[in-house]
């Protein structure tokens, strides 16, 4: 199973010129299960390179094979047109399950502007069993914000994994409560917007409770102590100011075993993050 996570910059490279078509060939060489994508733009004709055209339909197009779940946490409405701004997940696998989650977004007087997040869940039938996969986009300038929406992550995962242990099905029920087995192994991936040293890379890595799946970083899984290859900061692209790390795939404990490789591909310009890829056996 591999799965890839990117933020693609709404396919804007460094010259300013926005080629979809780019992000796609690259998708389309790694072959992956599962892809997850953030900063997907719709009619935002004022985004550097004018994304004036709805990027979710175009990757809904490129991707006809896969079953698609989109969300726009930042919707605006111009002359009654929505400008959208989000998350798409692309998979191979079927879909049982999909929640669009808003996390939170208190207000900060440091930062008395800026962008809703949100958090995609799914729950896809993939080789071995059910299990969830979540794609996010943390906030970048607040971190009153960004902490909050760490803390809201770990609060859905110990209720997932809580009502893993008490599912049963409950048949005589109306179809709308027929959502079915929701399990507590998860992949986690996206743009989380900290350092591997930062205090809310620690608090979502920190220790659960007993009956909650701790999340592990994969690169530490499969790579230890080697140094973590940066997944932004290069093709001079005028940001960040160097090289970092701010895109992760995270994995249950029970997953761990299963964590085949994981890297970040270094060699494509078309957005300002480079895509991270997750192979599971």
């Amino acid at each position: 199973m591999r799965v890839v996570s990117w933020n693609i910059h709404w396919g804007c490279g460094k010259d300013g010129r926005i080629r979809i078509h780019a992000v796609i060939d690259v998708l389309r060489k790694l072959n992956p299960d599962v892809i997850c994508l953030q900063e997907v733009a719709g009619n935002h004709p004022e985004l550097e390179g004018s994304a004036t055209a709805s990027q979710f339909k175009q990757l809904a197009g490129a991707f006809g094979g896969y079953h698609m779940i989109e969300q726009a946490p930042s919707e605006i409405y111009k002359n009654n047109l929505p400008r959208q701004f989000g998350n798409i997940l692309l998979s191979k696998y079927r879909i049982t399950q999909a929640q669009r989650h808003m996390l939170p977004w208190p207000a900060d007087p440091l930062h008395p502007s800026g962008m809703p997040r949100g958090m995609i869940e799914t729950v896809l039938e993939a080789p071995g069993g059910k299990l969830r996969v979540l794609t996010t986009h943390l906030e970048y300038y607040s971190p009153l914000q960004r902490r909050a929406q760490v803390r809201r992550i770990r609060e859905l995962h110990r209720e997932a994994c809580t009502r893993a242990q008490i599912y049963q099905s409950e048949p005589e029920l109306d179809p709308p409560f027929q959502l079915g087995f929701r399990p507590g192994s998860a992949i986690f991936c996206g743009d989380f917007n900290f350092a591997p040293d930062a205090e809310d890379y620690q608090e979502l890595v920190a220790p659960v409770e007993p009956d909650t799946l701790r999340l592990l970083d994969a690169w530490r899984v499969r790579h230890g102590d080697m140094a973590r290859a940066p997944t932004a900061g290069l093709h001079g692209f005028p940001w960040p100011e160097q090289p970092a790390c701010y895109d992760y795939f995270f994995v249950t404990e029970d997953l761990a075993a299963r964590v085949n490789e994981v890297n970040v591909q270094s060699e494509t310009a078309v957005s300002d993050h480079q895509p991270i890829v997750l192979d599971l056996v």
